[in-house]
């Protein structure tokens, strides 16, 4: 009777859920940027002996009802399926019960649920795990620093499981033909060195770079060993001189640096100028179409004044008065008067010959009225 119940106990001990024919274990998260790698978990710890047959590897993305298989592995033979071909490989030790899956160069499009089953020789039950897989921006691969200033470069290899890191390395190149210089070399089993990663059981070789030079710009490479699995990011690293300092006369800051009410001021300003612009454009108009009335006015006024004095050059000052006299008949007819205007010019007057000289000389009376 103990045997059986140490059987039933034992997957709850493990944290494992017992189904009818599968083993699962709850889904882990993990968050990774587009361009890195991402190692995914699927190891199955028992203290029996078990031989692995089969270990099968699923994707989900949400959209789609059917998984699509990303890599199965049979007869020590490991296959990798559609969009995940040459960048998904098998990195866990069968023979331990590690199905462990590594996906390199990480895409937007393998954001979503990864299932990973173990079958085992002769038993019907099968060893479940599902990762569920974040995907966020590509990180910068090209950093800036200026001169003199301190600059991290990271260097994060993400896992889902707790891997032992055996060895850090950070290369150096100033250039594509140049050789490579050993910038960092830490080894666990090693006394730390100075400006060694200090969480390198994170999985983590991101280093600090100060009083930076203008000679450290060039390529660094880093690589995370994690026994016989490598994890390398490359950085490019852009080192620019600080701009120089142009000396100024010290001024009184006060008055610069505006406070809140002076700036609630300036602002009300601006906003009553907006607001009284069109106001100022209509008295300007109206100003101006003053001045242009009188002024058209005045030059009306000023030809009537010169056609007025120009019609008064014409002078109308002979009005002869003949008294034309006939000779009564004998029938004894009464005089008859004629009075003539006639419009005389100047130069009329002073012509010689001219039918009024000509009366004047053959006696005929003349009488001039001025007007």
């Amino acid at each position: 009777m103990f045997y059986p119940l140490k059987i039933i106990l034992m997957p709850v001990l493990l944290g494992y859920s017992l189904g009818l024919n599968d083993l699962t274990v709850s889904s882990v998260e993990l968050t990774v940027h587009v361009g890195d790698s991402a190692l995914m978990g699927c190891v199955f710890r028992s203290t029996e002996e078990k031989r692995v047959t089969k270990v099968d590897w699923m994707f989900s993305s949400g959209k789609h009802i059917q998984d699509d298989y990303v890599l199965f592995h049979y007869a020590n033979i490991s296959v990798p399926v559609g969009r995940f071909q040459n960048r998904v490989h098998l990195v866990g030790d069968i023979l331990h019960h590690d199905g462990s899956l590594l996906l390199q160069n990480v895409e937007e499009a393998d954001q979503g649920n990864y299932t990973c089953e173990i079958r085992f020789q002769m038993e019907s039950l099968v060893f479940k795990k599902a990762v569920v897989l974040h995907v966020l921006p590509e990180e910068p691969k090209e950093l800036m620093v200026q001169v003199g200033d301190s600059i991290k470069m990271g260097c994060v290899f993400q896992s889902t499981e707790e891997k032992h890191v055996t060895r850090i390395e950070w290369m150096f190149s100033s250039g594509e033909h140049a050789q490579e210089e050993i910038v960092l070399s830490y080894d666990p089993k090693l006394n730390v060195p100075m400006g060694s990663p200090r969480n390198w059981d994170r999985n983590d070789g991101s280093i600090m770079l100060r009083r930076v030079k203008k000679s450290d710009g060039g390529s660094y490479t880093c690589s995370i060993h994690l026994g016989n699995l490598t994890f390398r990011k490359t950085i490019v690293l852009h080192v620019i001189l600080k701009e120089p300092r142009t000396s100024v006369a010290p001024v009184n800051l006060g008055s610069e640096i505006l406070g809140g009410n002076q700036l609630v001021i300036i602002v009300g300003i601006i906003c009553a100028t907006i607001l009284l612009l069109p106001v100022l454009i209509m008295i300007v108009k109206r100003t101006h179409g003053n001045k242009s009335s009188a002024t058209s006015m005045a030059l009306v006024k000023s030809l009537e004044n010169k056609e007025t004095a120009h019609l008064e050059k014409h002078i109308y000052s002979s009005i002869t008065t003949q008294d034309v006299i006939d000779e009564a008949e004998s029938g004894g007819k009464s005089e008859a008067t004629y009075m003539t205007m006639h419009p005389v010019w100047p130069s009329l007057r002073s012509a010689p010959g001219s039918p009024l000289d000509r009366k004047s000389a053959g006696g005929m009376p003349k009488t001039e009225h001025a007007f």
